[in-house]
C-alpha cells in the first residue's frame, strides 16, 4: 500500500477530481473550443458545453463585479464539493452505490450553491438571473459529478 493510497479520503478523491474537471473544462482555451465545434444539437454536444459552467476566463469585455463573480464560481465548486463530501461521507451506508452516488450528489450541491452565491454578487441580480444560475449549477452538477462519485468510489471514509 503505497503512501497516496494511505492518505487517500473520499473528500481528498473527490475535490482532487473535482479540481481537475474545473481546471481543464473551464479553461479558456477548452470554453473557446466548446463554443466553436460542440454547439450542435446532440448529447455529446451538451455534455461538453456543461462541462464549461464553472470557467475561471478573465474576460475583459465584462464588469470587474461580473468577472470576480465567474473566478468565484470555480473557486467555490470546488471548495462546496469539498465541504458536501465531508458531510455526506460521514453518513455513508459503505456500498459502492452508495458512494457513487454520495460523490455524484456533492457536485450537484455544489454547483447549485456556487451559482447562488455567484448569481448573488454578479451585477445582474434578478432573482430570475439567480434562479437560472443555480439551475445551471445544479446541471453541471448532474453532468460531472459522476466522474467525481467514480473518483470517489474506493477511496475510505477516513483516514
Amino acid at each position: 500500500m503505497g503512501v497516496l493510497t494511505r492518505y487517500r479520503t473520499t473528500t481528498a478523491a473527490g475535490v482532487i477530481a473535482v479540481f481537475v474537471l474545473v481546471l481543464v473544462f473551464g479553461s479558456p482555451p477548452y470554453g473557446d473550443w466548446a463554443r466553436d465545434n460542440a454547439n450542435g444539437t446532440g448529447a455529446l454536444d451538451l455534455f461538453l458545453s456543461v462541462l464549461t459552467w464553472p470557467s475561471w476566463d478573465f474576460s475583459a469585455d465584462l464588469p470587474v463585479r461580473d468577472v470576480v463573480a465567474v473566478m468565484l464560481r470555480a473557486i467555490l465548486v470546488v471548495a462546496f464539493t469539498a465541504l458536501f463530501l465531508a458531510a455526506l461521507t460521514a453518513a455513508r451506508s459503505g456500498s459502492a452505490l452508495a458512494q457513487l452516488f454520495i460523490g455524484w450528489a456533492a457536485v450537484v450541491f455544489a454547483g447549485a450553491a456556487a451559482g447562488l452565491v455567484t448569481g448573488i454578487i454578479q451585477s445582474d441580480t434578478s432573482a430570475l438571473a439567480v434562479f437560472q444560475l443555480i439551475s445551471s449549477g445544479a446541471t453541471y452538477g448532474i453532468f460531472a459529478g459522476w466522474i467525481v462519485g467514480l473518483a470517489t468510489l474506493r477511496a475510505p471514509a477516513r483516514r
